[in-house]
């Protein structure tokens, strides 16, 4: 009976759904009359695809023999592998002699969705999750929200473990006593930096600069006229004394930095000079590496976050173009390995502030004006003011107005600060508790007290609210959203949707770019890059950074200016700054801000021309046409290949030299494809890679390939070049030339891609893995988004409106929420 009603609303879902749908490779719903018979389904299964997928062959592991063709809901989990599969043409394998027809795949695909999307509607299931605790950055923003101090976490907590490529997944967060011991630790410290400490006691806090960031330009914050060094936001615990020392590169063996004289290091503070030294190197000691101290005297600060700047004043006699052209010529003559000189210019290489030292006091800075908004003028005026600031303190934090029960805890803890001290004290005790608490570290979703395990619910407006804001912020509500959630209007369809776009329209939404867009194309990898620098002697951590800002502010236009989300694949602009314009070879950039520009070169549009994303997919002194075949097919179209055999030899391994000739990337990737147990998998993945081949280890565009060679004094040499050749085949048998036709060939699959980026998104939102059930979902949300041309907003609003943000599963009962160390 149940399966027949299957099949009388799945009739009503396509109809409704049918009407004003975008085109087929959005993933429109059919009519019946499109749909693929039973029979039919089964024998196209048996004919292309049961040679492999059977219970005795199991290739890639997998079976097909228990797939429910009638009612695939049965086996959901098997259907949805076998959509994914089929939607990316990546099976059959290309080479199959008995590929499907393309059209025949699509509707197999379109029936199988379309039942699984209907028993959906009948018995609807949001998922659920046991808890889930602030990420490292989440935190970071919150204490930032909360007191208007930047934290470094990093002290306290230890790294956010990743899976699927997000770190804010709930079932991986583990809690141990030692990360609580982390939290009770930055509580106090943190506490203390907010609202001052008279009693502190000297202390240093060393800041390290990169070893490979070039310093020839200024870094953000720093007064102008200057080059190099450090700029930071550093919170002084109280007023007093502090010393600033300046550690210089040096290294008398033959990488010395700084031979030019002259040089001045100039300590800043708010923009205002507070010590200005002469570099000299002569004062170092031959043979020394440890580098150059310059130190500064005593300087008297006032407590609260100033930015602090040890910077070079800019004495630059050329323009920067002729600097760094100069410097990469530098770098290419000499022997890399023992003697390199990356720059005649002083260069920094540590900060450390020391103090502070004959303490005075603390001044009122903006953290403190933030926590005490009221003064007691006398002792009978301290309690209702400390509750005033507590209970202030608590609703931001804890992102929802407060209790009588919340209030009780956290007056307890300010009775037991000030019986030791005075008022600051006993605010300073509660404001610690407050920050060690679970309504701080965790994002609560209480169940309905009735709800059974299993059953389904609707999460509060306020959880809701929160849910919102950490998806689309990173950050807690503010008061705006917070007053909505209270009133219950966001259960108002008009309403979340006129608080979505308010949220995206904010500088805040800057978090989708710089988090979620960084996570989902693996941007935080770029940072641990070296190229050689032998080949490479331009890269340097500088550029590197340009590289991740240009990714990040071509996802940030898609938001801001609420494009089509396939723009990412076909953007005929970009966004540069003078250090990476110069790599790009784009004429007429100035400074470090970056601009928007247009791209002559087709080979540059979208992500698959972006500099970064071509230089983490790469190795030291090649290209890596498997490593970026890989990035494709994993992070754009979601269809990771399978890991390779133990007993495969790396491509290292292939050799580079064969009768007397050096072997290009792609002569040896051929060879190594020879055999058996690679060819499989490397048949999908290279023909991506090489098509992009054109473009260098760092993302630059060539038409040589340099070669080199080994002299007999054990120096390497150019040796000449071959020409790269980017000609190849797709796995479903397209032609490809390079990084345009690799662009067209994603496109065909342009839902799967769109798929892939709506699955990722969503897990980001509701902080869990996205599983097969989750993919009716994602697919309503991509029919929503294709009816308003796949704008951004419409699949935020698709997945905020969607169960799977809106409603939760209650879980049974269990005592093994946490890991507990």
């Amino acid at each position: 009976m149940m399966r027949g009603k299957v099949r009388i609303l799945g009739g009503i879902v396509l109809c409704l759904l049918i009407a004003g749908q975008p085109p087929a490779a959005l993933g429109q719903a059919p009519a019946e009359a499109d749909l693929m018979a039973v029979d039919v389904q089964r024998a196209l299964i048996l004919n292309h695809c049961s040679d492999c997928h059977n219970d005795d062959a199991r290739v890639g592991g997998m079976t097909l023999t228990s797939l429910d063709l009638t009612h695939p809901d049965q086996t959901a989990e098997l259907a949805e592998k076998v959509i994914r599969k089929l939607k990316t043409g990546l099976m059959p394998p290309a080479g199959y002699p008995n590929r499907p027809d393309r059209d025949d795949a699509r509707a197999l695909v379109r029936t199988l969705e379309t039942q699984l999307d209907a028993a959906a509607a009948l018995n609807p299931n949001p998922g659920g999750r046991l808890f889930q605790r602030l990420t490292r950055d989440e935190y970071a923003n919150s204490i930032r929200d909360l007191l208007g101090i930047e934290v470094d976490v990093e002290k306290y907590l230890p790294p956010d473990t990743v899976s699927e490529g997000l770190d804010n997944m709930a079932d991986s967060q583990t809690f141990s006593a030692a990360l609580m011991e982390g939290y009770v630790r930055a509580a106090a410290e943190i506490s203390r930096e907010a609202l001052g400490d008279p009693t502190a006691a000297p202390a240093s806090s060393v800041f390290k600069l990169n070893r490979t960031g070039g310093q020839l330009r200024q870094v953000p914050g720093a007064p102008f006229g200057t080059r190099g060094g450090i700029s930071i936001v550093f919170n002084f615990p109280a007023d007093g004394e502090y010393n600033f020392r300046s550690l210089m590169h040096g290294d008398t063996e033959g990488t010395l930095f700084g031979t030019i004289p002259g040089a001045e290091l100039e300590v800043s503070i708010d923009g205002e000079r507070v010590a200005l030294m002469e570099v000299n190197y002569e004062d170092l000691s031959e043979g020394l590496d440890s580098g150059l101290n310059v130190t500064t005297g005593s300087i008297f600060v006032r407590a609260g976050p100033h930015r602090v700047s040890s910077v070079f004043l800019d004495k630059h006699t050329r323009i920067i173009d002729d600097v760094i052209r100069e410097l990469e010529h530098t770098l290419a003559s000499n022997d890399i390995g023992d003697n390199r000189e990356p720059t005649t210019y002083a260069h920094l290489r540590e900060f450390e502030i020391t103090g502070p030292f004959n303490v005075s006091g603390v001044s009122d800075n903006p953290p403190r004006r933030r926590v005490f908004t009221c003064r007691p003028v006398d002792p009978g005026e301290e309690m209702s003011c400390a509750t005033r600031i507590v209970s202030q303190l608590a609703r931001r934090a804890y992102r929802r107005p407060v209790n009588d029960e919340d209030m009780e805890g956290l007056m307890t803890f300010y009775r037991q600060g000030r019986e030791g001290g005075d008022f600051e004290s006993g605010i300073r005790m509660a404001l610690q508790a407050l920050l060690a608490g679970p309504e701080f570290l965790f994002k609560l979703e209480p169940p309905r007290p009735t709800a059974s395990a299993g059953e389904t619910y609707a999460i509060s407006d306020l959880a809701m609210a929160a849910r919102l804001s950490y998806f689309l912020w990173g950050m807690p509500p503010d008061d705006e959203l917070i007053e909505t959630a209270d009133r219950r209007d966001l259960t108002d369809p008009a309403v979340l949707e006129a608080e979505v776009r308010r949220m995206l329209a904010g500088p805040r939404a800057q978090w989708l770019s710089t988090k979620f867009a960084g996570q989902w194309l693996l941007l935080p990898d770029l940072a641990n890059f070296r190229p050689d620098p032998f080949y490479y002697p331009q890269f340097d951590h500088n550029l590197a950074l340009s590289m991740a800002r240009e990714v990040e502010l071509l996802f940030d236009s898609i938001v801001g200016e609420d494009r089509n989300i396939l723009d990412l694949m076909t953007a005929d602009y970009t966004f540069v700054d003078e250090r990476l314009a110069l790599h790009y070879g784009i004429p007429g950039i100035r400074g470090n801000q970056f601009r928007r520009v247009s791209l002559d070169e087709d080979y540059r549009r979208g992500l698959l021309g972006k500099g970064g994303l071509l230089t983490l997919t790469s190795v030291a002194d090649r290209t890596s046409p498997v490593q970026r075949g890989k990035w494709v097919m994993s992070v754009l179209l979601g269809t990771p290949p399978p890991p390779p055999p133990p007993v495969v030899p790396q491509l290292d391994e292939t050799p580079a030299l064969t009768s007397g000739k050096l072997l290009t990337v792609r002569e040896r990737m051929e060879m190594h494809r020879a055999n058996p147990a690679c060819n499989s998998c490397h048949s999908m993945i290279d023909p991506i890679g090489l098509a992009l081949e054109n473009f260098d280890v760092t993302g630059r565009w060539r038409t040589w390939d340099k070669t080199y060679a080994i002299g007999s004094d054990g120096v390497r040499i150019h040796t000449g070049g071959i020409r790269v050749d980017a000609t190849t085949t797709m796995y479903d048998g397209t032609p490809l030339d390079g990084p345009a036709s690799l662009r067209d060939g994603i496109l065909q699959y342009s839902d799967a891609f769109i798929s892939n980026l709506t699955q990722k998104l969503l897990a980001f939102a509701i902080g869990r893995r996205v599983e097969h059930f989750d993919m009716p979902t994602v697919r309503a949300i991509i029919r929503r988004a294709g009816e308003n041309d796949n704008r951004f907003s419409s699949l935020v609003l698709g997945i905020v409106n969607s169960q799977a943000f809106l409603m939760n599963r209650s879980m049974p009962a269990t005592t093994d929420t946490a890991e507990i160390d």
